[in-house]
Parts: C-alpha cells; structure tokens; sequence
C-alpha cells in the first residue's frame, strides 16, 4: 500500500514538473495543482454527479450478476446452451459501446434506464467467463466423491461445483467494477444530463480542462474503491484465496 501511494506521488511530481518546465497550455493539459484546485471548487459538482454515476453502478452491476450467474448456470447444465449461447455472448463483446448507447439512448430514452442496462452489459462478459471457469475448474476427486455418495447432479452442483464457483464470480465481477465505469460514461454521454460523465461532457467544450480531469480523478476513485472492497469481500468469505496469493 505505501508502495502504491509512493509511485502515485513519484508519478504526479513528474506530471506537475513536466507542466511546469513544458510550458503546455493548461487547457490542454492541467497540472495537478490546477486539477486539485477542481476538486476543491467544484466539490458540490463533482459529489453530486457521483452520487448518480455510483447509483448507475451499483443497479448496473446487480442486473449484471443476477444475468450473469443465470446464464452461467445454464450453459454449465446445458451442452446444447453452451454451443449454441456462449459464442453469441462472445461475439457480443465485439459492439461499440457507443453504439449501443446511442440505440439504447433511442429505445429507452434519457432516463436512467439505458445507463443501467448499458453499466450491465460490459459488466456482464466478465463475470459470466469467471463463473464458468470456476464451475469448469473444480477438482475431480470432489465430485468422484459426491458420485460415489450417490449425490444427483443438482445436488452436486450446490454442494461442489457452485462453492468453487465463488472465486472467479468475485474477480469477474471486480474486472467488472473497473471496466463498467467506461460504459457509464458512455452511457451518460450518449444521452443524460447528470453523471460525471455528463460533466466531463460539458467541461471540455467549456475550457473548464481542470473540471473534466478532476471528474476523471474522482470516477478513478470511484472504481478504484469498488475494487477494493470487492477485494476484502473476497478475503472476508474466502480467506485461501489471499493465502494462495501470498504463497506465489
């Protein structure tokens, strides 16, 4: 953690010495100071279109899991699912975003649900591929032993395959928090008027470069807290995890 804190000073010293000794215009590129200074002056700004960026996640991210786990499960049972489903969720990853926002924009109109439904698309290949992979990675002897025992399939699958599931489902779903923010801005972008992205939106074509990077700097946080506690939610319900990780 100190290491992390020492790159990120070493990494905007340099940024607001490189301002500094290039001469760039600060419309272009603002220093630190200046984006420091944003934070500072537009806090009621910024804190208010966080609160609905955060709240965009947060559903955003619930419909994803709930699809997710749904969709996973079924392409596990389902041979004829997974040769038949699972290429067209991979081919589905290949849209533009904006595109879809700008569809979904039409659709659905400028409310929050386009916003949603898009935060839940690009959240939801992610976790899908981790559950899969969980529910494909299980060891053999656990499930030679559920056989043994004479256990069915669905019970097999509560008792053995769903347990080892619950690790990839968390690192699908923390891939998930970080990319997801992306799609919100897009979202907000294509068709709302609140957000951070909204207000980076609307700084840029203002001059207001400062306002814009102060925006970024507070959806990186954002996303760098959901990550986190992701993270302690994972270490709290499956402590090996963290044990295999500390051994590599």
């Amino acid at each position: 953690m100190i290491r992390g804190l020492l790159v990120i000073a070493a990494l905007l010293g340099l940024w607001e010495l490189y301002c500094v000794l290039s001469g760039v215009d600060q419309l272009v590129l603002p220093s630190p100071t200046d984006v420091g200074h944003a934070l500072w002056t537009d806090r009621g700004i910024l804190w208010s279109a966080l609160l609905v960026t955060a709240g965009e996640l947060l559903l955003g991210l619930s419909v994803a899991l709930v699809v997710a786990i749904a969709a996973a499960i079924g392409i596990h049972l389902s041979r004829s699912l997974r040769n038949s489903v699972y290429p067209v969720l991979v081919a589905s990853q290949t849209v533009p975003i904006p595109v879809i926002a700008s569809l979904l924009v039409v659709w659905l109109g400028y409310d929050t649900g386009p916003k949603v439904v898009i935060v839940a698309l690009v959240a939801f290949f992610p976790v899908v591929v981790g559950i899969l992979d969980g529910l494909a990675g299980i060891d053999p002897e656990l499930d030679l032993v559920a056989r043994s025992f004479g256990a069915p399939r669905l019970r097999r699958f509560r008792l053995v395959e769903a347990p080892a599931a619950l690790p990839g489902a968390l690192t699908g779903l923390r891939i998930a928090v970080v990319i997801s923010v992306i799609g919100a801005v897009f979202a907000e972008q294509a068709g709302g008027d609140s957000g951070l992205g909204f207000v980076i939106q609307q700084a840029l074509p203002q001059l207001l470069t400062a306002r814009a990077y102060a925006a970024v700097v507070v959806l990186s946080a954002l996303a760098l807290a959901a990550f986190l506690l992701l993270t302690a939610v994972q270490t709290r319900l499956l402590p090996w995890t963290r044990l295999r990780q500390s051994e590599q």
